[in-house]
């Protein structure tokens, strides 16, 4: 593994759910601490400010550290767990998969199931099945056996799914890529940057809690007050079995996305066409990609008092929302190369320019 692997290895592995984002935040604040000054805001987001130039605009790089995740919201007489979702899950990838459930004496590993097929009727077996209707088994026998390992309502519940380098060699599956591929993007440019004169201020903004309403983002845009922002996510990729390109034309090792509409934002289009415009002087394949259905922090942060100029920049991923995702690493660097070599351009009359639209 090269450093960049273990760095997605590192991010995806930790743990951290929607409010519960502790594990996943003190491995961001190990990369970053060599990086620049740590703050953190009282959600818990961390802003890592790596000083440029004197009076230089403020550039906002945001990822949200969060991923999908569960909560224990009852547990039965017969010692079964009922739960609610953390972000948005798609019932029908829960059923058979592990998980593993934070509590104050250590982790419980859980199974999630149903009623037993071999119980169902014909006609129940059409159906599909709603969480509402499944259970984490972590084979107890009776409530008091839960209570024993201690299992309490409203402890955090995680995927629990390891990091694989597949066949491909270039292929990596993990769970949380949506959004650890966004931090440790971040992480991978500002090493690169480190040495490099730079033209801005840069505050590179790890946040909380944006599966479940972008709560994160809206705290610490108001820490940083940016002059413009570069909001860095997973994206769809479209190149799975009955999505047609009419739907998604976005392929993984195609390039990383720029993000041209999503349900709460439209980029600012001077920030939209510059990053265009980089890739193509860069020779830097890039994917143009809209969301109808989803936001990302970009829609807090662009909102930010008269406004700030933003663009969302992406990686693609299969089976986002799951258990386990799969990004190519071509698409990785290539996000990274256009990252540095859009910061480097992001100096006060260019911002000056971007904002004055």
């Amino acid at each position: 593994m090269d450093d960049t692997t273990r760095l997605l290895k590192a991010l995806t592995e930790a743990h951290g759910v929607p409010g519960n984002e502790a594990p996943v935040r003190s491995v961001v604040r190990e990369y970053l601490e060599e990086l620049g000054e740590i703050t953190q805001d009282q959600l818990g987001s961390v802003i890592c400010r790596a000083a440029g130039e004197r009076n230089g605009p403020r550039v906002m790089l945001a990822a949200h550290m969060d991923e999908i995740g569960f909560m224990v919201k009852l547990i039965t007489q017969d010692g079964f767990i009922k739960f609610l979702p953390l972000g948005g899950w798609f019932d029908q990838v829960l059923l058979g998969q592990r998980v593993l459930i934070k509590t104050r004496q250590g982790d419980v590993v859980g199974v999630i199931g149903v009623k037993p097929p071999h119980m169902l009727s014909p006609e129940e077996r059409k159906k599909v099945v709603e969480r509402k209707d499944m259970y984490i088994d972590i084979g107890a026998t009776c409530l008091e056996e839960v209570q024993a390992a201690g299992v309490r309502v409203g402890d955090p519940i995680i995927p629990r799914a390891d990091f694989v380098v597949m066949a491909n060699g270039k292929s990596l599956l993990s769970k949380a890529f949506d959004d650890r591929v966004g931090i440790a993007l971040m992480i991978s440019a500002l090493k690169e940057l480190k040495e490099q004169p730079r033209g801005n201020d840069l505050y590179l903004v790890s946040t909380v809690m944006e599966e479940v309403g972008l709560r994160g983002a809206t705290t610490s845009v108001e820490a940083v007050n940016p002059d413009v922002a570069i909001i860095l996510e997973s994206d769809i990729s479209g190149d799975v079995p009955g999505v047609s390109k009419e739907e998604s034309a976005v392929r993984l090792g195609k390039g990383p996305t720029v993000v041209m509409y999503d349900a709460r934002m439209i980029p600012n289009l001077k920030l939209r066409d510059l990053v265009m415009d980089t890739a193509a002087e860069l020779g830097i394949p890039v994917q143009a990609s809209t969301l109808e259905g989803g936001a990302t922090d970009g829609a807090a942060v662009h909102l930010h008092r008269t406004g700030v100029p933003t663009v969302v920049i992406a990686v693609p991923a299969r089976h986002i929302h799951s258990h386990s995702s799969i990004i190519h690493r071509d698409d990785y660097d290539h996000a990274v190369q256009l990252l540095v070599g859009l910061l480097k351009r992001l100096d006060a009359a260019c911002v000056e320019d971007i904002r004055s639209y």
